[in-house]
């Protein structure tokens, strides 16, 4: 394999989905102690730290201006320890711009959580991955824990009064839920995350990816991260991936859609270089404004990064260039 061809991306990349972590401070059970069942597989190559150095190498060249930090299951019993460490971080790094914080919506402390996460300046959002079912075959709606739970609900109310928004991440047969609680309360943004987990790739298993996103995208505050598609087992490819990528853009349309990494998850099936070359590759065809909004434009507005001065800050960031 030759390296990934660059040469299509827009000259400014915001990365709209990454995480980093310091495991010397033992606040990350999945990636400290016993290993947990996993989308992707064996996930040992990631149980190390990952800080800005180690972005910077995965990103390569690419110019990437600002990166969304989100939650990284931390301990849930210290949700603002993570808040206050990626905010020290970011002070020294450069980066990350915005952050989407861990709070859950279904506990009797929602509220407080919400609110203090809330003053935090980077914070933009928070993330909680509601009770889902294994299979579409399983999914009930009411479950407890889940979006249609009154409990649930009631936290997720705290949102709209704090300004913060709400990344979802969970598989694409939840997502007429989600679609209900978009109508319910219009003044949140749902981002979707990783694209409504399309892990089934049989023609059955797409068709239903597909209705239930387009079901999703018909609330207007709904917004899709096209991000976290590749499949167990396999390394990230256009082949398998370019068809996900084009209905995801088209169900929800240019200006609701963005790209993101998931690094370090993702380089479990590939390189970050190769992922976004592909993502180039796919959308090659399009006007460069609407590529511009993909690649930059729709993170920086749904997560409210300001345009930085910014020679300086870029090169905080990466300092690569094509």
């Amino acid at each position: 394999m030759g390296e990934p061809d660059l040469t299509a991306l827009p000259d400014r990349l915001i990365d709209a989905h990454m995480h980093l972590w310091d495991l010397s401070l033992g606040k990350h059970p999945w990636l400290c102690g016993e290993m947990i069942p996993f989308r992707y597989g064996d996930y040992s190559s990631i149980r190390r730290d990952y800080l800005a150095p180690d972005y910077r190498a995965d990103a390569g060249p690419m110019n990437v201006v600002a990166t969304v930090y989100v939650e990284a299951e931390w301990d849930p019993a210290d949700p603002f320890g993570e808040t206050r460490w990626v905010h020290n971080y970011a002070a020294e790094a450069g980066f990350p711009n915005a952050v989407v914080a861990q709070a859950f919506m279904d506990a009797e402390n929602a509220g407080e959580v919400i609110a203090k996460q809330a003053t935090f300046p980077l914070v933009r959002s928070v993330r909680h991955k509601p009770a889902a079912a294994r299979a579409p075959a399983e999914a009930q709606r009411g479950a407890a824990g889940s979006m249609d739970d009154p409990r649930w609900r009631d936290g997720y109310a705290h949102l709209a009064r704090h300004g913060l928004g709400f990344d979802l991440q969970t598989p694409w047969w939840h997502l007429d839920a989600a679609a209900e609680l978009a109508r319910d309360f219009p003044q949140t943004r749902i981002i979707l995350n990783h694209t409504g987990l399309p892990a089934d790739r049989s023609p059955e298993g797409l068709a239903g990816w597909r209705a239930a996103m387009e079901t999703l995208a018909r609330e207007p505050n709904v917004a899709v991260k096209i991000s976290g598609i590749g499949l167990r087992g396999e390394r990230w490819s256009l082949e398998k991936n370019a068809s996900v990528v084009r209905d995801a853009i088209a169900i929800f349309g240019p200006e609701r859609a963005m790209f993101a990494s998931n690094f370090p998850v993702d380089s479990v099936v590939g390189e970050m270089t190769a992922i976004f070359a592909g993502f180039a590759a796919v959308t090659s065809d399009l006007a460069p404004d609407v590529r511009r909004a993909l690649f930059h434009d729709n993170a920086a507005r749904f997560y409210r990064i300001a345009p930085r001065a910014t020679a300086k800050t870029q090169e905080k960031v990466l300092g690569g260039t094509r």
